[in-house]
């Protein structure tokens, strides 16, 4: 389902899958500004985009060199992780190289920014260049300067308020952004889209795991049980917890982590993982290629998150909930988190409260006394409709069809 709207419901429309119109409209052409052209997420929301027939020239940066788009892409700089003042500065030398490429920023029907200083470096493109492209702004996390009480908190969220008014539309990938940020201090200043954090309908994926034969319920050597944390590694307390889990049960758990580590807030962690042998670190993968072969590894995932606790922690839905449920792997939460009210709302995994460094390893040792638990959030999963996981096919078509048809009738 998909809220298109005014948070406070006056303008509100509920919508699905695309209807026959949308999808036989004229292809929209997007020039999408970018954060790293090398990110997963990015790469699925590409994807996505040209699944549903849009036409979609990225405007990027990199975090690393040697990164290969599979899209026709103009290169804005390499930025680094947790560098602020380097992405700021980026902002401007971006803009100057899009501003450049102005045929092909001009050809595009809308703007798509993803973050907000890709929302601000697509704005001084557009002033730069002299163009009026309608812009959307997607908020996937809502930064932590963005919820400071101070000054620079302040000055932070009147940039995103002076960004967010002029764009036709918001997406946001969990209705708590919306609840405990955009409605909080920008009320009636947007039109919200919630586009979950879905596998892509057009994606390669393969097909969903069949039940467990009786009796079968863990794979790991030796009946061990196999946990993982996926996808963007930046959660220093969550390493913490893994480690110590590891260490807790050394013969009868296996952790497993694939994905991209934040070496600003995990600065030791390869030094961490090769002190314990149960413990295993896999690297960047490709999505969706390499997620059946990571997910069929596991028997739960891990889903918390606390690098912006009480803040950005506390309202997302992470990819991993979606990944995970589509091939039948559980997922571990917080308690009083949306994603731990996902969870629970939807019976399908386990939610764990306060103090964690207890509640976490008591859980898993009851998981391990009692598969029929694991089981039974495992069957839920699988009885649950494929819509849960996976984005319809025309579904973001549609989504950028409502916003331009609304801004054509402002």
């Amino acid at each position: 389902m998909l809220d298109a709207g005014h948070p406070d419901g006056a303008t509100s429309v509920a919508f699905g899958t695309a209807n026959a119109e949308a999808q036989g409209s004229a292809m929209i052409r997007v020039a999408f500004f970018g954060h790293d052209a090398g990110d997963a997420a990015v790469r699925r929301r590409v994807r996505a985009m040209q699944d549903d027939g849009l036409s979609v020239r990225g405007f990027m940066m990199r975090r690393q060199d040697g990164v290969a788009s599979e899209w026709d892409n103009i290169d804005l700089g390499q930025t680094r992780d947790g560098a602020f003042a380097q992405r700021v500065a980026r902002i401007f030398s971006g803009a100057r190289i899009a501003a450049r490429a102005r045929d092909a920023l001009t050809d595009a029907d809308v703007i798509y920014a993803r973050n907000l200083d890709m929302l601000a470096c697509a704005f001084l493109a557009k002033r730069i260049a002299g163009l009026d492209t309608p812009v959307v702004y997607e908020s996937l996390d809502v930064h932590r300067m963005l919820t400071r009480t101070d000054v620079v908190g302040k000055v932070m969220r009147w940039l995103e308020k002076s960004l967010l008014r002029r764009t036709i539309g918001l997406v946001v990938s969990s209705p708590g952004f919306l609840r405990n940020h955009f409605e909080k201090h920008y009320r009636g200043f947007y039109v919200a889209f919630l586009v979950e954090n879905r596998l892509a309908a057009g994606s390669n994926f393969g097909p969903r795991p069949e039940p467990h034969a009786p009796g079968q319920v863990r794979s790991g050597a030796n009946g061990r049980l196999r946990l993982g944390w996926i996808g963007n590694l930046r959660c220093l307390r969550s390493f913490e917890l893994l480690c110590a889990l590891a260490d807790r049960y050394p013969d009868t758990l296996e952790i497993k982590l694939h994905g991209q580590p934040a070496r600003t807030e995990i600065p030791v962690f390869e030094p961490e993982i090769d002190a314990r042998a149960n413990m295993s670190f896999a690297g960047r993968y490709r999505s969706p290629e390499d997620l059946a072969t990571i997910y069929a590894g596991l028997d739960l995932v891990w889903a918390g998150d606390f690098m912006e606790a009480g803040y950005n922690s506390d309202w997302l839905l992470p990819n991993r909930l979606y990944e995970g449920g589509y091939y039948a792997t559980p997922a571990v939460a917080p308690a009083g988190t949306e994603t731990g009210d996902w969870v629970k709302r939807h019976a399908c995994g386990f939610t764990i409260a306060e103090p964690l460094d207890e509640s976490l390893p008591a859980m898993i040792g009851d998981v391990m006394l009692n598969d029929a638990a694991l089981e039974t959030c495992r069957n839920q999963l699988l009885a649950m409709t494929n819509e849960v996981f996976i984005e319809p096919n025309g579904f973001f078509l549609e989504v950028l069809e409502r916003a331009l048809t609304g801004s054509r009738s402002k």
